[in-house]
């Protein structure tokens, strides 16, 4: 069979990674000859390291992850309209050029990640939105909320005025959006249909009490907290102790990596799972997560 091709996801920190059991199981099951590695990066370092990619020729793609998502977008060759619009890469596609070069896609797959999670939990359509934090996922939790015909969403950032790059891209997707500072989200959050927040492990941690202090019920409502190790995070559980719905991080790691399985299969020359064949990647995706299968 010969040595596998090449892939992995590139973060910081990066042990608590459960991307390579969710893509090895994938290729397992579709019989593709692929490695999937965690690999610790920091912004620094990325360059050099995607320049070893370009250099090995044996690579079929990377899963971008915090903090490197800004980053990528300057050091790949091309990007989808996805990728540009939002300002952040997760996903690197590395194909062979006709000259036998190695050339970097850049996409993002957080979108129909999060849109997919949402939909499982029974998110309905035209939700009242928050996304709490203004950073790389935000930007993705954004595009997933005017993809979703959100009626109106409220960033909550700690500096707005450094945030105005994130109303931008608000009004460019078309989406009613305004910033509001962080230390009015406890209180505010009982007044949406959903809520995503793209803080990093532990960051809620603070929210979550001032949340549970308000007494307010989130009943009918849903949190997708992107942030999945430890879990449930105090925010998930403050949430749920108000009658809300919650949905781990995990679920958005899901379904954004399907997508990635599908381009890089297509990367090393192989076909991406058709029919019936998608909701058996999903199944032992799931298996390999320890999720419940669809």
């Amino acid at each position: 069979m010969g040595d596998p091709l090449r892939g992995g996801v590139l973060g910081h920190p990066i042990a608590h990674s459960k991307s390579p059991a969710l893509h090895r199981a994938a290729y397992g099951l579709m019989g593709v000859n692929y490695a999937y590695d965690a690999y610790d990066v920091q912004v620094p370092e990325l360059a050099g390291f995607l320049d070893s990619v370009r250099a090995d020729g044996d690579w079929y793609g990377l899963s971008v992850t915090m903090p490197l998502k800004n980053a990528a977008l300057e050091l790949v060759d091309s990007l989808t309209p996805l990728a540009r619009t939002l300002g952040a890469v997760n996903t690197v596609i590395v194909t062979r050029n006709d000259d036998g070069g190695t050339h970097l896609s850049g996409d993002n797959t957080d979108v129909a990640g999060i849109v997919n999670a949402l939909a499982h939990a029974g998110a309905a359509r035209g939700p009242r939105a928050a996304v709490l934090g203004g950073g790389g996922t935000a930007v993705s939790a954004l595009a997933a909320l005017a993809e979703m015909a959100a009626s109106s969403v409220d960033v909550f950032v700690r500096t707005p005025a450094k945030a105005a790059d994130t109303l931008a891209l608000a009004e460019t997707l078309g989406l009613a959006a305004r910033l509001r500072p962080f230390g009015e989200a406890a209180a505010a959050l009982a007044g949406y249909d959903v809520v995503i927040s793209t803080l990093p492990p532990r960051g809620a941690d603070p929210l979550a009490g001032d949340f549970l202090a308000g007494g307010a019920a989130v009943t009918g409502s849903v949190l997708l907290d992107v942030a999945y190790d430890p879990w449930p995070s105090a925010l998930a559980v403050a949430w749920e102790s108000r009658g809300g719905s919650i949905v781990p991080g995990i679920e958005m790691l899901l379904y954004q990596g399907v997508e990635q399985a599908r381009h890089f299969m297509v990367a090393g020359g192989h076909a991406a799972p058709t029919g019936g064949q998608v909701g058996d990647v999903i199944n032992v995706m799931c298996d390999s997560l320890g999720l419940a299968r669809r």
